[in-house]
């Protein structure tokens, strides 16, 4: 009788050890405050390590100059040589065909950064004169939308 008193007891005393011995998922959310903080902090070193090598020439026209985040957003600057064109000439003739094509290589190289909410920023300054030519923020609300076109 024992015996079988010790074995009907057995299955319960084992399963609250099993029950013990099982950690507890935590699920809570990661907050949003922790997460833009963190987003900052990786853009910042993004800039700082790509950064160690500029200037460098893209072509030969482009050269990136700087890199730099500002907050979650990591901002490129380029200086272009536009030839005997003037910058109003360079904006009204090449901003749609620089946007298309910057927006689209951004999408298609950077699509880490964006999924985890680091943005980028384009700027282009003329050589000449040294205004800004163009500026293309580029989001992943940015890419979505080109998707659906």
């Amino acid at each position: 009788m024992k015996r079988i008193h010790i074995i009907a007891i057995l299955p319960g005393i084992l399963f609250q050890f099993l029950a013990a011995q099982t950690p507890k998922l935590d699920t809570q959310e990661f907050p949003l405050k922790e997460l833009k903080k963190q987003n900052t902090q990786i853009a910042a070193l993004a800039a700082k390590e790509m950064s160690k090598t500029l200037p460098q020439k893209v072509d030969q026209y482009t050269t990136v100059t700087h890199i730099v985040n500002d907050g979650s957003t990591l901002v490129y600057t380029f200086v272009v040589n536009t030839g005997k064109k003037s910058d109003a000439v360079v904006q009204k003739e090449d901003h749609s065909r620089m946007q298309k094509a910057i927006t689209q290589g951004v999408c298609n190289t950077s699509k880490k950064f964006l999924l985890a909410g680091i943005d980028t920023l384009y700027i282009y300054k003329s050589a000449k004169t040294n205004k800004v030519l163009f500026r293309f923020k580029i989001t992943q609300d940015t890419c979505n939308n080109l998707v659906s076109r």
